[in-house]
């Protein structure tokens, strides 16, 4: 296991959030932290990526905590990518060099370069390249967002509901994106997601979150009936179509 986070608590004034959350991933694993809104899941990404700080547990990445990393160094091995986006005056290309920060001395290198076509080419914003993000689409600037991170080159790729602003063909380019780069790379990736389905497309383990404790953790196999109606009091049925399983409301 390469990521380690152990009875992670966080709690705002009078309200906790997170109470005691513990798992291990492996190079390549692909996470889906499920749950209903004010679950914990945003909190919980927050909490691994140092924006908050919790109150009690810890977060390893190989052998370093990752609180003793400062933000330079915490920036190559992860990337975060939030659930809401700002445009900016600035190109599409631009944008996404920004990604490269933490390795830049002086200037862009030849290989900074490379990275960032290769990350607009991987979902398909060659049109865009010269556009100011502050003309963009909502789905748009999600999946610009999404190729700025992937040039971090992060061994841990955090992505706080990636596919909420997108239609349907877009939601299955970035979760089959950051699947295929994730098991290439061996980059783990950890994933919030509202959408049962889109969810058992991306990942190969689960965490299912209730009033901030986890519920229900591993594989397809935790994604019952039972499971959901528990976290979501929303009765199902789970059919098993063209060996993918599909989580359909009673």
């Amino acid at each position: 296991m390469i990521f380690n986070v152990k009875g992670l608590s966080f709690q705002y004034p009078g309200r906790p959030v997170l109470d005691d959350v513990s798992f291990s991933l492996r190079e390549g694993d692909c996470l889906a932290i499920l749950g209903v809104n004010g679950a914990g899941k945003s909190t919980l990404l927050k909490c691994i990526n140092k924006i908050l700080k919790p109150h009690k547990g810890s977060v390893h990445l190989r052998e370093n905590d990752i609180h003793d990393l400062v933000p330079r160094d915490l920036a190559k091995r992860m990337a975060y990518v939030a659930q809401k986006q700002e445009g900016a005056r600035m190109t599409v290309f631009d944008s996404v060099l920004l990604g490269r920060k933490p390795y830049i001395e002086w200037d862009a290198s030849e290989r900074d370069l490379e990275i960032v076509q290769r990350a607009i080419e991987s979902l398909d914003l060659q049109p865009y390249a010269l556009r100011y993000m502050n003309e963009l689409s909502g789905g748009e600037m999600q999946k610009v967002v999404l190729a700025r991170a992937l040039t971090q080159e992060p061994e841990v790729l955090l992505l706080d509901e990636p596919t909420s602003s997108l239609d349907l063909k877009n939601q299955l380019e970035v979760v089959h994106t950051v699947r295929s780069i994730a098991k290439k790379r061996q980059m783990t990736a950890i994933v919030t997601m509202h959408d049962l389905n889109l969810a058992l497309r991306f990942a190969d383990r689960f965490i299912m979150l209730r009033d901030g404790e986890i519920y229900a953790a591993g594989g397809r196999e935790v994604i019952t009936p039972q499971n959901v109606e528990a976290v979501y009091s929303v009765q199902v049925s789970v059919h098993v179509i063209d060996d993918m399983p599909v989580v359909i409301p009673v």
